[in-house]
């Protein structure tokens, strides 16, 4: 896809109605060439610009589930895609459907036109559209698939959403500390050096807090801008790749969710592989490519090697300590019964149930924990600018 273009046309077909339509294609003349072969004389033709934000996994879920519909109703796979092309709100998938169809046309099969597109469909839609393609369940594959996609989906917002909360509570509570320290309280500070009368000793130290901070402010802006000028420097080094998942792991509150996302993850691809009748080792290969983080691709790039070489899969997850003992116990049942695409299944569903109660729990957690720590760091600068207040009648009267 890197090298193709989109192009809008404009023209007459051959009984002079006005027709007009979007192409994927290297260059301008083999836009033209399209559109005269759908029987059209073109008249204007502009390119239109890409949007890279628009390849969303939600749209390729969709596409999966609603191909999936259109196909147990009875309709071939060109006519669906054709269908799913007039329907689709988004330019340019609309005509990338429309070029599916043009391969399918061509002789071509759907998992290899689909291999083109990365952007839209990661390596896991072409392995379960060449397994439906080969056991003639195109249908059944696709249906899965737009259901694991889903449900990872929903998984990884809430995860997310866990994640993010506290860390835009505890930002809001340093900014509003920041705010005070530099504006306000400097202010009650001039007001109370005009009076004759000794502070409390809390006002004192929320004073002495502010004055550090003031002294200290530019280095709390860098430190503050800094992440953001590091994260992609650190997105590009290979060495922090590695290190990242290593330290989300190990952060206690945290780490149940990372690994059981990843998990629930994993074990989805691969119960989805089996029950398309895909090998496990090639189910693996499937994993690996899912997988956007470098560190956990190669561990399941070093279990795929130990499996390679002879070892039983329990096995292979044993020597990995990111895997759960029940992990390693369930799998082992099910290559010795023969369910191992059972087995799976039910390991991806209980990791997606936990993740979803611990990110749930997390939340009810924290939530208060947050808001009492905002409101006990806010409370205390109150209180230390207006304690000296009930003193200032001493004073007065004194002078």
């Amino acid at each position: 896809m890197a090298s193709k273009q989109l192009w809008q046309w404009r023209g007459l077909a051959e009984d002079g109605d006005p027709r007009q339509g979007l192409v994927w294609v290297d260059n301008k003349l083999a836009a033209l060439e399209c559109a005269r072969e759908d029987g059209v004389h073109p008249l204007a033709l502009k390119r239109r610009a890409i949007r890279l934000s628009l390849w969303r996994a939600q749209y390729s879920s969709e596409l999966m589930q609603q191909l999936a519909t259109l196909l147990q109703a009875g309709l071939t796979l060109s006519e669906s895609l054709q269908l799913l092309a007039e329907q689709h709100p988004v330019p340019q998938w609309q005509a990338l459907m429309q070029d599916l169809a043009r391969q399918l046309a061509q002789g071509q099969s759907l998992s290899l036109a689909m291999q083109a597109w990365p952007e839209a469909f990661p390596p896991l839609y072409h392995a379960m559209i060449q397994a439906g393609e080969m056991t003639g369940k195109l249908d059944y594959c696709c249906a899965h698939l737009a259901r694991q996609q889903e449900q990872q989906q929903r998984l990884n917002q809430k995860v997310k959403k866990a994640l993010r909360y506290p860390l835009m509570i505890l930002l809001l509570a340093v900014l509003v500390v920041i705010g005070m320290s530099v504006f306000v309280l400097p202010e009650f500070a001039a007001i109370y050096r005009t009076f004759n009368t000794p502070l409390p000793v809390l006002t004192r130290w929320v004073m002495a807090m502010s004055s550090a901070v003031q002294r200290g402010l530019p280095l709390l802006v860098c430190l503050t801008i800094m992440p953001f000028i590091l994260r992609p420097i650190l997105q590009r080094s290979p060495r922090w790749q590695m290190l990242r998942p290593q330290l989300w792991l190990a952060l206690p509150m945290v780490s149940g969710l990372i690994r059981g996302r990843m998990l629930s993850q994993i074990y989805t691809v691969l119960a989805l592989t089996q029950n398309a009748g895909i090998p496990f080792l090639q189910g693996l290969e499937s994993v690996e490519k899912t997988l956007t983080c470098p560190w956990w691709r190669s561990v399941i790039h070093q279990m795929s090697e130990s499996i390679a070489q002879g070892s039983a899969i329990w096995q292979a997850m044993a020597q990995q300590t990111v895997f759960t003992p029940l992990c390693k116990q369930l799998v082992r049942t099910g290559e010795v019964s023969g369910s191992l695409d059972k087995m799976l299944e039910n390991l991806a569903h209980y990791h997606s149930e936990q993740t979803h109660q611990q990110a749930d729990n997390l939340a009810t957690i924290l939530e208060p924990v947050m808001l009492l720590v905002t409101g006990v760091i806010i409370g205390t600068l109150v209180v230390a600018m207006y304690l000296p207040i009930f003193h200032l009648g001493d004073a007065i009267s004194g002078g």
